[in-house]
């Protein structure tokens, strides 16, 4: 139990505080529980022992340890601690009954190599190589819809930073803990409140001289200037966003500006000194009724010798279980490699299988194929290429039956059905 709160009786919610595997609880609508949890999502346990008199008792607790008043004066209450949060809505606003969301955030980093790869949240191959990123001091935001796990896999980024970077974390709700889970490292853990904006802690921030800085999320115009105004003065960020998928969190930062700042300049300077995004998606397995969580696009971010914004998606799985996979451009191998950190240029697909004679098996469609396709027609998972082409003579690019996608599939593009 988290020592703020280790005088309030939590009653029948005590047991699922301890639950390691719970993440949050919620409470609603006269007596309606329903449970968050690593394994199973969100669910509704079997046994209801929570009722409003319950909740209420344990707002004025709440209440009385944080010196605050919670009536219809005052319907709103947040008590928070270092590892749990506690939201409620008074009845006179909940018109169907008080409402209650508690939120756990632990410290300690749940993310493991082991596990991760075993539950196929991440390949070994994309992991590796965002660890190499990591050690070149990419910028690197991760998107996700809520609780699709986006700042664990922040929390588990930051912990393979070089012990000797020291690293400022700035949340408006304090969630990383990196300051506990790492006692002995340089970090400096900040908090925003209606006195010290996201500018202001900003500012200060840069007077500290961090390598690194840790924004848990970027919803806000101001968080999106803070973020430029980081990366733009050199220093190394890692943060999370709201996007539907990473090859948009540009666009999604633009969005969030509400200016009219000119969309091609702010773009550019995204495009320019982000260096990866990495979308996060989160969903209920059919069959093993499971909450499966998983790392579903990587794409790098760069801009070109003709000063053109370009994103390459290096590696994406779609819903259906299907993984694309490209290598990074020249771009981003020539700035790990000016960080000290060298990586080959197929790190991601083996020049083996970087030929003719790959297989594309079960390609989505793509509108305006750059590589000419020739009677093309639709086969299920072949074991070996399939090429119904009229013979082309002199060309290095392969001729692949596919059917078209959004993305082109390149001759340097693997793609695996999972």
């Amino acid at each position: 139990m988290d020592a703020m709160f280790s005088n309030v009786d939590f009653g029948p919610l005590k047991k699922y505080l301890e639950d390691d595997d719970i993440t949050d609880v919620s409470y609603s609508n006269n007596g309606q529980l329903w449970l968050k949890s690593l394994s199973k999502g969100i669910y509704k346990p079997e046994v209801q022992d929570v009722n409003n008199a319950v909740i209420e008792k344990l707002a004025f607790q709440c209440a009385n340890m944080m010196g605050k008043t919670f009536n219809m004066a005052h319907p709103f209450l947040d008590a928070e601690s270092a590892e749990l949060r506690l939201n409620f809505v008074h009845e006179s606003i909940a018109k169907n009954g008080i409402a209650l969301l508690m939120r756990k955030t632990p410290a300690k980093i749940r993310l493991k190599k082991e596990k991760i790869l075993a539950d196929k949240y991440i390949t070994e191959t994309v992991h590796d190589f965002l660890l190499k990123c990591v050690e070149g001091h990419c910028n690197i935001i991760i998107s996700g819809e809520t609780g699709s796990g986006k700042t664990e896999f922040l929390k588990y980024l930051a912990s393979h930073t070089k012990e000797n970077e020291k690293l400022i974390t700035i949340e408006d709700t304090l969630e990383l803990h990196l300051d506990k889970i790492f006692p002995g490292r340089d970090i400096v853990a900040m908090k925003t409140n209606n006195i010290a904006s996201y500018t202001e802690v900003l500012v200060t921030c840069m007077r500290q001289n961090p390598k690194w800085i840790l924004l848990s999320e970027v919803r806000s115009a101001e968080a999106v200037m803070a973020v430029r105004n980081s990366i733009s003065s050199g220093h190394y960020i890692l943060s999370t966003i709201h996007a539907d998928k990473a090859e948009s969190i540009p666009n999604r930062m633009y969005s969030l500006l509400e200016t009219n700042l000119d969309i091609d300049q702010f773009l550019k300077s995204i495009y320019r000194y982000v260096q990866i995004g990495v979308h996060i998606r989160g969903y209920q397995d059919v069959k093993t009724q499971r909450f499966v969580r998983e790392v579903c696009e990587v794409c790098e971010f760069y801009v070109d010798e003709e000063n053109n914004a370009k994103s390459n998606v290096i590696y994406r799985k779609t819903p259906g279980g299907q993984v694309y996979m490209k290598n990074p451009s020249k771009y981003l191998i020539d700035y790990l490699a000016a960080q000290g950190v060298v990586i080959p240029k197929d790190i991601i697909v083996k020049e083996e299988n970087n030929n003719t004679t790959t297989p594309v098996v079960n390609a989505t469609p793509v509108e305006n194929p750059s590589t000419p396709v020739v009677n093309a027609t639709p086969v299920e998972n072949p074991s070996t290429p399939v090429v119904n082409a009229a013979p082309v003579e002199n060309t290095s690019t392969p001729v692949v039956n596919t059917i078209p996608t959004q993305n082109v599939v390149s001759s340097n593009e693997e793609v695996l059905d999972l």
